[in-house]
């Protein structure tokens, strides 16, 4: 059995059949004797906002599918800065290189309330021995994250300040209300976008007086989306 960390709260072994998403995670193909296979326990967690699912560097003996909330993926450049890579949400998997790797890439951060399955590496092992569809499923997820990462790094790192702020400002919409955007602090936002804080800091104002964005708290973190099309506009 995996161990549950402290921070997290186990809700008990997960039920794979009747679970919502399954169509969006690994398990979407797999049939009823697929499951019968399955003798390892697949728990469901819990993750509070801030929390690790795991260290950059720790032993990898499972897997996670995202159920609901965002995660985002941090990894340790050679200064000694954490840098993050690429962001998760409902559908998506953390922990994939589990599969291949002894050892963690990155480090796994809930940015909000999170819930997950957390699935032992064995489980997938087994699965693939005896089934293609989850083979294939992984190669799916594979494909996704590498394009998912490509897609995010190319949005955010091309085009003037202004453009790479309000690309940024549409990847951060919530999944369950498309008109929200929860941000990152500014530091972190202009490490991931090669732009000074101040810059970034200049450019989100300018969007909030133009009546573009609206914040919907104090320290300027979630703001509600008032016109889209305007984030969604060329360069001029």
């Amino acid at each position: 059995m995996i161990p549950i960390k402290t921070e997290s709260a186990w809700r008990g072994t997960s039920d794979c059949q009747s679970c919502g998403i399954r169509a969006m995670v690994l398990f979407a193909d797999l049939e009823q004797q697929d499951f019968e296979s399955i003798h390892s326990p697949i728990d469901d967690l819990e993750y509070r906002p801030g929390h690790s699912l795991y260290q950059e560097g720790e032993q990898a003996l499972s897997l996670f599918t995202v159920r609901s909330g965002t995660v985002k993926l941090l990894r340790m450049t050679p200064d000694g800065q954490q840098r993050i890579v690429r962001l998760l949400r409902a559908g998506d998997v953390a922990g994939l290189e589990a599969l291949t790797s002894a050892t963690f890439e990155n480090e796994a951060v809930a940015m909000t309330e999170v819930s997950v399955c957390c699935i032992p590496v064995g489980v997938i092992h087994d699965l693939s021995r005896r089934s293609p569809r989850i083979h294939a499923q992984l190669m799916k997820q594979w494909h996704h994250a590498v394009k998912q990462a490509d897609d995010w790094l190319a949005d955010i790192n091309f085009g003037s300040a202004a453009r790479r702020v309000r690309q940024f400002i549409l990847k951060m919409r919530h999944t369950t209300d498309p008109e929200l955007s929860t941000l990152f602090s500014r530091e972190e936002m202009g490490a991931m976008m090669g732009l000074k804080l101040e810059t970034v800091s200049r450019e989100v104002s300018a969007l909030s007086k133009a009546g573009v964005i609206a914040p919907m708290d104090k320290v300027g973190r979630t703001y509600r989306i008032i016109n889209a099309a305007a984030l969604n506009a060329d360069d001029q």
